[in-house]
């Protein structure tokens, strides 16, 4: 989904090796209501729980709350490795359990228990437009953090 949170003047070097500013557009990530998410907004509506946002090409995403507040740096897919259930966060148990056929993540997202063959997708976040904190999701494409191993879902 790529809606303009506004627009940023970036600078790139043309095909003459001139340096010009150019009119770029953040991906915007939305709430359940299809608002764009603001850093503060979800961190008081979410009451230090995972929440759900849209993300990367609109596909469902939990953000994540930080350890002393604020907003983790990566969100984790929402959708069960196994066969693609939403798999939400469960409070009482702390951890995300897929109702479809029982997988279950940690908090990380790390797969705890299958069927599901893989941990939760991550993606990055970001803030910016600092004025309003907007949170921004990009692709993650290096070392999953959390078993050392190259990326399944790039």
């Amino acid at each position: 989904m790529w809606t303009c949170l506004r627009h940023v003047d970036a600078p790139v070097e043309t095909r003459t090796g001139r340096r010009q500013n150019q009119k770029q557009c953040w991906p915007r990530t939305s709430d359940k209501n299809f608002k764009t998410v603001s850093v503060n907004a979800w961190v008081e509506e979410s009451e230090g729980e995972p929440g759900l946002v849209l993300g990367l090409r609109g596909e469902p995403y939990w953000l994540l709350p930080g350890k002393s507040g604020g907003i983790r740096n990566f969100a984790l897919r929402a959708e069960c490795t196994h066969l693609g259930c939403i798999a939400p966060w469960n409070e009482v148990q702390q951890k995300f359990v897929c109702p479809c056929h029982g997988s279950q993540y940690d908090p990380d997202g790390t797969v705890l228990r299958g069927p599901a063959p893989h941990s939760l997708a991550l993606a990055h976040v970001e803030v910016v437009d600092k004025g309003n904190a907007r949170v921004r999701l990009s692709a993650w494409t290096e070392e999953d953090f959390r078993d050392g191993a190259a990326p399944w879902w790039s």
